[in-house]
């Protein structure tokens, strides 16, 4: 999570959507950048409305922060998982996807109750508005890079050169049409977030 103070700015680090790299670019322009622990930085929307939103409210009399965030397709976000689970050390550990297909991975992930390897959350929980009007200002499709990097110059005022970070390794998926149409089906939520940016 990255929060431009002046520019009231909060980025959130959707897991898989390139926010890596866009905090590695950012890290020295943001007024509070958050790596570690994992929960932190990549505090989803009701996280940041339980913790982050009071502090910024109570102790610096800041109200209207805007939220932004990045979307990835989510097949293909479900492959970047994937291939970030089957890199070389994760062999024999439960979060492995060494020994499973694409498509046994995506039907774990429909399950109510995933194997640890398919745990991976959810995009559309992620960026779920809460009660009290907190939600996310500015969401971007993962795959309209310029659209990102063009919105983020002209709200930071920088010239964005983003390195490429935290890359799952190469490899061609793909996910058999049976599989994609029980994924639609049983997760509709997040196709239907990603087609309404």
């Amino acid at each position: 999570m990255l929060v431009f103070w002046k520019e009231k700015l909060v980025l959130l680090a959707v897991p898989k959507t390139g926010t890596t790299a866009l905090a590695e670019a950012l890290a020295g322009r943001a007024d509070i950048a958050i790596n570690d622990p994992p929960e932190l930085k990549h505090a989803p929307v009701f996280r940041y409305n339980r913790f982050f939103r009071p502090m910024f409210e109570k102790a610096c009399g800041v109200e209207d922060m805007d939220i932004m965030a990045v979307m990835r397709e989510p097949v293909d976000w479900l492959g970047s998982w994937y291939r970030y689970r089957r890199r070389e050390f994760m062999k024999g550990k439960p979060k492995s996807t060494h020994n499973v297909t694409f498509d046994e991975f995506v039907l774990e992930y429909c399950k109510e109750d995933r194997r640890g390897f398919a745990n991976v959350g959810s995009q559309a929980k992620f960026l779920e508005p809460r009660p009290n009007g907190t939600q996310v200002s500015h969401l971007f499709q993962y795959e309209d890079q310029s659209k990102i990097i063009s919105f983020l110059n002209d709200r930071l005022g920088v010239d964005l050169d983003l390195p490429q970070s935290n890359v799952s390794p190469k490899m061609d998926l793909s996910l058999s049409d049976e599989v994609r149409d029980i994924f639609e089906h049983e997760r509709p939520e997040e196709f239907e977030l990603y087609r309404s940016i």
